[in-house]
């Protein structure tokens, strides 16, 4: 028996192509929406990291702030170092009361001070150090002159300034004068007494007459980098204490 198809080739085709346009839209459908995905997936990565650098960008500006804050610490730190240096240097390296207390500690019997004065000042005779010339023997010798150089350049001049001081008083005799030089220049403190000046001094007395007496002029030398301890300064205080009230 004979199969007749009463369906016309052009509804057949045509049903084809719908089928076809059908399956290409679904297709089309298919690929736009992952486009569409992986657009969506890419703008919250970006998103993301955009979020970790502006986290990593606010972490760099608290580092850098911390890092500006250590700096001007330091920076501090080194300008309270060189402040407290300064101060320490300008200091005096022994308390007036301590050396005029080792003065009176080493007068001798009917011996007394008038006046104590004391100066501060450049030396005058310390030698300049010479640069090194062609003639050095070696690269050793020209090492140690840049090395003198660089060490003179970085002490302070607070620390170059010496101490002079000016003593005058009234003695008994010029032996008591001698004694008094002599215990000066034994003590730790002092450096090149040197008499200066003795005469005689007349104290007019009401009914005794007059008293003869020696004036004298000093002076000395406070020895560089002297270091007194508390209880070498606590002995010589107790120790004017107790010749005040001899």
């Amino acid at each position: 028996m004979l199969n007749i198809n009463f369906v016309p080739d052009d509804y057949i085709q045509n049903s084809e192509s719908r089928r076809i346009n059908l399956m290409y839209l679904v297709l089309l459908l298919l690929v736009m929406a992952g486009l569409g995905g992986s657009f969506m997936s890419i703008k919250i990565r970006q998103r993301a990291l955009d979020a970790k650098e502006e986290l990593v960008n606010v972490n760099m500006a608290k580092a850098q702030q911390a890092i500006n804050q250590f700096e001007e610490l330091q920076a501090k730190r080194k300008v309270m170092m060189k402040t407290a240096l300064t101060t320490v240097e300008l200091l005096e390296p022994v308390p007036r009361s301590v050396l005029l207390a080792s003065l009176t500690n080493n007068l001798p019997r009917g011996t007394s001070l008038l006046r104590l004065k004391l100066i501060q000042k450049q030396p005058s005779n310390r030698p300049a150090h010479s640069l090194p010339t062609a003639n050095s023997t070696s690269k050793y010798q020209q090492a140690q002159a840049e090395t003198a150089m660089s060490t003179a350049a970085s002490v302070s001049p607070e620390k170059l300034l010496e101490t002079h001081i000016d003593i005058e008083g009234i003695a008994t005799s010029d032996r008591q004068v001698a004694a008094y030089i002599e215990q000066l220049n034994s003590s730790n403190l002092l450096s090149n007494v040197t008499l200066v000046e003795s005469k005689e001094h007349e104290i007019k007395k009401d009914s005794a007459g007059d008293m003869k007496l020696r004036r004298f002029k000093l002076t000395a030398m406070l020895k560089e980098e002297v270091h007194l301890s508390n209880e070498d300064i606590k002995a010589i205080r107790e120790r004017g204490i107790e010749n005040a009230f001899y």
